[in-house]
């Protein structure tokens, strides 16, 4: 129990640090001293700074999937995944104009993966489509998301992502079930 608060209270200094700080400048030091332990405590629970930030997303990634098997609906998944940007604009732009940019994109493009895999598994349901056209369909929304995603961190964040998310989805609706429709004409002819 002790531990899991450690963990926390070190992932909250930190977060609270990067909404005020570009990652570059924040230090181990600073951590410690926030939370009021010593670094041998911060080493045993990471090895540095960019592990806590693994961490955060990984964290964040299971709250999405987890949220998921609850709504089954790819949007609301997506906005699930958007509300720690929203809660940590600063933070989440930090991270995209620091080395650890990687990190916030494959955070970012295995939520898309999750919850299109799922969706297009969902969709496909009495549908004979090839499970290679179900990884294909879903891969194409993953990087189209992925990359909308990304797009907005660059222009600052400022469109709600509730709205632009449940546009796509009106927009697309359909799109997948009639995509896995045409795979399953295409199995079937010679």
């Amino acid at each position: 129990m002790a531990q899991q608060y450690t963990r926390k209270m070190i992932r909250e200094a930190f977060i609270k640090m990067l909404n005020e700080l570009p990652l570059n400048k924040i230090t181990v030091t600073a951590i410690v001293k926030e939370c009021e332990i010593n670094r041998n405590t911060f080493y045993y629970y990471y090895t540095d700074i960019y592990a806590i930030l693994s961490e955060i997303f990984q964290t964040e990634l299971q709250t999405v999937i987890d949220e998921y098997n609850d709504t089954l609906s790819w949007e609301e998944s997506f906005i699930v995944a958007a509300k720690f940007a929203l809660e940590n604009k600063k933070a989440i732009y930090h991270v995209y104009n620091s080395m650890q940019r990687e990190e916030l994109e494959d955070y970012i493009y295995n939520v898309s993966g999750n919850v299109m895999i799922r969706y297009v598994e969902k969709v496909s349901g009495d549908i004979p489509a090839s499970s290679g056209d179900k990884k294909l369909i879903a891969s194409f929304y993953q990087c189209a998301l992925t990359e909308m995603v990304l797009r907005w961190i660059a222009s600052g964040m400022k469109e709600d992502p509730d709205t632009i998310v449940r546009r796509i989805g009106q927009l697309f609706d359909g799109y997948i079930a009639l995509s896995l429709k045409r795979s399953a004409g295409l199995i079937s002819m010679p």
